[in-house]
Parts: C-alpha cells; structure tokens; sequence
C-alpha cells in the first residue's frame, strides 16, 4: 500500500521529533511493504517567518489531498519571541486552530497510558498508581470557547474582553457518539465531564450525551463536574477508562493526564474528522528552552504515529509492532531526560539517550 503523508514540522522541537517519528514510519514501510512519501508544509511561527501568516490557504489545500498529517510543535517563548507581538490572529496557534478548523478535525483522541517502567517518573504515590493506568480522552475540537466570537473593546470607559462559549446539538452528538464508539473497543465505559451547575453549554451537553446513551447500552455513562473530574485524576486515575468532554476542559485535563504518565513526552493524540483522514501529533508544545539540543523525548510523536497507522490507514498489525517496540526499549532501560527518576538511585540501571538515539532503538527493534 502507498500512502501520502504531509509533514508539518512547525517550531521549537518539532522537526526533531518529527524526524524521529519518519524515522519509525519508514522502518514500518520497509518490514510490511508499504510505500510512503511525503510533503513537508510550513505551520506555525515558521509559516509566519516566510510567509507572514502561520498557515496558508495552500498548505491547507495540500494537507486535503494527503491522507494523513503528521504534526510537530507550534510556537515559541512568548514572553521574546516576535511571533507574539502581531495581532492574535497571526499569532503561531492561529495556526493550528485554523488547521482545526478547515479540516473539520472535531474529535480530539489522547491516550493517557502508563508504562509499568515508567511508574517511578510518575509523581502519584505509588499506592495510587500500582495498578497503572489506561485511559482515552476524546475532546471535541472545534467548538466551544476557542472558536466563539470574541472582541476586546472600551465598554464604560474600561477595556473589556469577552470569549463566547457555543455548542449546538449536533457538534456534541457526533463527538458523543465518537466517545460512546471508542469505549466500545475498550472496557465500556465513559464519563462525562461538564460544568453543568453552572453552564448552560454543559446542561445542553449533558442532555444530548444522555441521548447518544440510549443506543450504546452496554456503555456505562456516569457524568463528572470538571473540577471533581480534575481531583480525581490525581486521586484515583485507574477509575477512568473514556473521558469524553468539550474543547477547553479537554485541554486541560489531557495535559493533566499526560503528566501522571510520567511526561507530556509520552502523550500522542489523533485530531479525526468524520472520514479515515487526522492529523497526528504529540499533545507536548514546542519547548522551545531545548529545541536543538538534542534532548527532546520523540515517544509521543512516534506512538501519534502509530495512531496513525490504525485510524487513517487501518493498519492494526503494524501500528501494535510500533507500540511493542516503544515498551520494549522503556523496558531495556532506554530514558530521555524527562523521563528520568528524580531519585538518581533508581537510574542505575537506566540508559539516558538523547532525541535520535531513542528514535533509532525504537526502530532496530521493530
């Protein structure tokens, strides 16, 4: 099989990630006699640094005719970085919620998994996190607060900002039914998390959950206040096998989620629209403090990878191979610097290995 993949490296770490991540994906090509190729596209700040803009209408034209995209990182320090002092809509995440946007990527899936070599980087108590845990977020993606109007304007005589939070039916029902279908192939059951003692988006979301409900009825539901959803996280993860919940509370929790496995390094997700096509990346950022150095951990950009192989490409056999892969070097011993004990008496047994180093074990072991 031949499959076109459109490579947006974007900022900061992204193209060493994503290189790692290439690298992973051509050694899988070659071991099942697949054929790939690829498009690189500008994203980001480096978009802006050509183009004055973080994503062009071309790119996006581009990355529809591919059958899936691989993502990197987008943005930099804010606080110097001259991509944040032009309008926001300009700004590198501009980008990405464009992105979003033209390619009607609604339903966000980050796996939040932890490694049983990995439960020392876990900053739980081991008590909580014995068991480990394995758990799915399906967050929609192109709704709710960053996509409604928004202004900053003199009201009174006082500057004010104002975000606007919508959902309608249907974009919850579709992204409900994604969650209610992806908890099907796992232990069936999801959890809903919304704010809906005070707002009238989550009473909505809730109603229409309740709905989709009805024709998964092997599913159990339970709903989740989002601040309780967020204790309970730290408290108790194992309880949670599907979250399913809307655009800002998604982004949170899921970073959330990707710490307790130890780093946001280890953190893929899947962005789908309502075909086989996605857009695949890490859930970490740019990090721009160590972009260049060699040190950046590419395991979430080569597990999105192997996401990609299973959703876009139906590859089920292969993308299990890149999995094994990754579980076996973490059990070898392999660790990049974020994943390593903070108790330098457990890293006696432990190889730390810089970006391409980790890439290239996990590919000699496919």
């Amino acid at each position: 099989m031949t499959f076109n993949i459109v490579c947006m490296s974007g900022d900061g770490i992204g193209p060493e990630i994503i290189a790692e991540a290439k690298r992973v994906l051509n050694k899988v090509a070659e071991k099942y006699g697949h054929s790939i190729t690829y498009k690189n596209i500008l994203i980001g700040g480096a978009s802006i640094d050509v183009y004055g803009e973080p994503l062009t209408d071309e790119a996006i034209e581009i990355a529809k005719t591919s059958d899936a995209v691989l993502l990197g990182s987008i943005g930099g320090n804010a606080a110097i970085s001259p991509w944040y002092r032009i309008a926001p809509e300009l700004r590198p995440e501009a980008g990405l919620l464009k992105l979003r946007k033209s390619l009607n990527l609604f339903a966000n899936l980050r796996s939040a998994y932890l490694y049983e070599e990995l439960q020392e980087a876990c900053p739980l108590r081991e008590n909580v996190i014995s068991d480990g845990f394995d758990m799915v977020i399906v967050r929609e993606l192109t709704g709710g607060l960053y996509f409604g109007e928004r202004s900053t304007k003199e009201m009174n005589g006082m500057i004010t900002a104002t975000d606007t939070l919508s959902y309608n039916e249907k974009e919850i029902r579709r992204i409900a039914v994604k969650g209610f279908e992806t908890a099907m192939k796992r232990k069936k059951k999801v959890t809903s998390v919304d704010k809906v003692n005070v707002l009238d988006s989550s009473r909505l979301w809730r109603k229409v959950v309740e709905e989709v409900a009805m024709d998964y009825p092997e599913v159990t539901l339970e709903h989740m206040i989002v601040d309780n959803c967020a204790m309970q996280l730290i408290k108790n993860p194992k309880q949670f096998d599907v979250i399913l919940t809307e655009n800002m509370f998604g982004d949170i929790l899921s970073d959330e989620a990707s710490m307790i496995t130890g780093s946001i390094g280890m953190l893929p997700s899947a962005s789908l629209n309502d075909t086989k096509f996605g857009v695949y990346e890490p859930s970490g950022g740019s990090a721009p403090d160590i972009a260049g150095k060699g040190i950046a951990n590419p395991i979430a950009t080569i597990l999105s990878a192997a996401m990609m192989l299973r959703y876009s490409f139906g590859l089920e056999k292969e993308s299990k191979a890149v999995e094994a892969a990754v579980k076996q070097i973490l059990k070898e011993g392999y660790r990049t610097v974020d994943i390593m004990p903070q108790d330098k008496s457990r890293c006696r047994f432990l190889k730390q290995v810089g970006t391409e180093d980790m890439g290239r074990s996990i590919t000699e072991y496919i």
